[in-house]
């Protein structure tokens, strides 16, 4: 049986180690959070859904154990924040087969750098739609269900090979699974559903509560139509996620990013939260930078502006050094900012 590692024990990273554990796979996750580790080695790992809990005997390691145990193994999945991406996927290669697949479970644009970490010929993209949410050890929150829960996987030639038939055939038993042959495009679809609930951030409030504070829904579609924009430009092929399809996409025109925030919103389930408001509510670093930052950045570069995205990490800023508390009344200051942006 083919030995696959789970390299992150966030809230994706347990979803997943569960799921393929619970389908009879070979699967160890690692982490290092001891706490977690060390309370799944004790009690199983619990998985909390919307029909219920299921408690799942993962086999878990703290990542110091790795050195010890010099495992190999033929698929890794990283699951970790993107700022970590570097010295992760570095860390990662030591222990993948000189054959082996790994795969990027993260937000951003990380690919080319785990590429250049692990090697580009071990490396295939991935995009992630699954909420999930871990605040205690042992113990994670899957907000959206199976039946809600999609992936797709693409080389980063463009090809449709076996071995990405191979790893479709493993994420199917987390979710839904489309294979690609435009992950770039794909990837950055994703980042512009990403970016459009990532003003949600700083309110702390749920996707679904956030949303409908009076001209929340229209700042997100603001963002996504900028990072639309600025994928465009860089010659990106926008693919259709979550189930929809070009023809959907296509009927949308310039609506494209309302109806992906429409339906982002809807699948995730009532209790989710975006990435980043979990982040910030946990008092840690968010990946803001690597997502609206990255538009606001590619923005620049092309001379396109990106005053909502700008607008978004320069909040986030403000949360990470505390100068301003989680409340929904933040929306104001976002708002301000934008403004005074556009007045620039």
């Amino acid at each position: 049986m083919k030995k696959i590692c789970i390299l992150g024990g966030g809230a994706i990273g347990s979803c997943v180690s569960a799921s393929l554990t619970d389908a009879g796979l070979d699967v160890v996750l690692v982490d290092q959070w001891s706490d977690h580790i060390n309370k799944i080695r004790a009690d199983g790992l619990t998985v909390i859904t919307q029909e219920g809990e299921k408690n799942t005997k993962v086999i878990a390691h703290h990542i110091s154990d790795l050195a010890k145990l010099q495992p190999e193994f033929d698929y890794i999945f990283m699951a970790v924040k993107a700022y970590d991406t570097q010295w992760m996927s570095k860390f990662a290669s030591v222990y993948l087969k000189e054959d082996g697949v790994f795969v990027g479970l993260q937000n951003a644009y990380n690919d080319d750098l785990n590429a250049e970490m692990v090697g580009k010929k071990n490396v295939i993209g991935a995009v992630v739609e699954l909420s999930c949410e871990i605040f205690n050890p042992g113990v994670v929150q899957r907000n959206t269900v199976p039946s809600g829960t999609w992936f797709a996987l693409g080389e980063l030639t463009g090809e449709i090979t076996p071995r990405l038939k191979e790893v479709q055939k493993i994420m199917l038993n987390v979710g839904k699974c489309d294979l690609t042959d435009n992950i770039y495009g794909a990837k950055w679809t994703k980042l512009i559903a990403n970016s459009m609930t990532c003003p949600f951030s700083s309110l702390d409030l749920k996707n679904w509560e956030a949303v409908k504070l009076p001209g929340m829904f229209e700042f997100s579609v603001g963002v996504g139509r900028e990072s639309f924009k600025v994928g465009q430009t860089l010659g990106y092929m926008i693919e259709p996620l979550f189930g929809l399809t070009n023809e959907d996409i296509g009927n949308a025109g310039e609506n494209a990013a309302e109806l992906v925030m429409q339906k982002m919103v809807k699948d995730v389930g009532p209790n989710a939260r975006t990435h980043a408001a979990q982040d910030h509510v946990k008092g840690r670093r968010s990946e803001i930078e690597f997502i609206n930052g990255r538009v606001s950045e590619e923005g620049r570069k092309l001379g396109i502006p990106t005053p909502y995205n700008d607008a978004v990490v320069e909040i986030a800023k403000m949360t990470h050094k505390g100068e301003i508390a989680l409340d929904p009344l933040n929306i104001n200051i976002l708002f301000k900012k934008l403004e005074e942006i556009l007045n620039k």
